[in-house]
């Protein structure tokens, strides 16, 4: 009956990492070789726009420490991603809530999807800053292992504005919000965390398929 159990959760779990990644893919795919560098076209009025960039960093488009910060970050992701590989199989083994399983799910195949970009996008693309990208490119691919470029184009200006005067530094200066652009595998590491947080007492309890032995009471003498 474990065994059963366990292999349903790491069945539930594969298939999470496995429709994430096909999807995060896909749009990284289409996104590549359909878009040059900068371009954009609006989905959604005024408010959702796939817009194409890349960034050699972390989530969200934020930026690590040049190329030695490039090396260090996607190291430090496949180790990370290891490590939570690992604790999904051990979840599953000891019987984990169900609800955990999918958040670690999310977590991973979002690091996952990121990690193929940075890992072996650069050696298999075209560069895009000057045209459409192509894949297996004849005049050769514009990185090498581990220095390729992460793929972002989800986008959502929701609105714009103007600190208030009084706000110290920032008084007047207009603002944006929501400025970072991200893609599916951003998502999806961000539903696995808000998950965890949201039902972490419900999720992160002892195992609920384990029952506790009946007490006997010891006869008295």
């Amino acid at each position: 009956m474990k065994e059963t159990s366990t292999k349903k959760l790491l069945l539930l779990s594969g298939l999470i990492i496995f429709l994430v990644l096909v999807i995060d893919q896909s749009s990284k795919y289409w996104v590549k070789t359909h878009m040059y560098l900068g371009e954009d076209f609006a989905v959604a009025g005024k408010w959702f726009y796939i817009h194409f960039t890349e960034n050699y960093g972390m989530a969200f488009g934020l930026e690590f420490g040049g190329s030695f910060g490039k090396i260090f970050l996607s190291v430090f992701r496949i180790l990370a991603s290891l490590g939570i590989g690992w604790y999904i199989v051990h979840l599953a083994r000891n019987g984990a809530h169900k609800g955990l399983i999918v958040c670690f799910s999310f977590i991973l195949a979002g690091a996952l999807g990121n990690i193929i970009d940075s890992a072996f996008y650069g050696m298999i693309f075209s560069d895009s800053v000057n045209g459409i990208a192509t894949l297996f490119p004849a005049e050769g691919a514009y990185g090498s292992f581990l220095h390729g470029r992460v793929v972002d184009m989800l986008y959502f200006p929701l609105f714009y504005g103007s600190f208030p005067q009084w706000v110290p530094f920032w008084g007047g200066e207009p603002f944006l919000f929501f400025r970072p652009i991200f893609n599916v595998a951003d998502c999806s590491i961000t539903v696995g965390v808000f998950i965890y947080l949201l039902f972490h007492k419900q999720i992160s309890g002892e195992n609920k398929n384990e029952t506790s032995a009946p007490v006997t009471q010891e006869p008295t003498s």
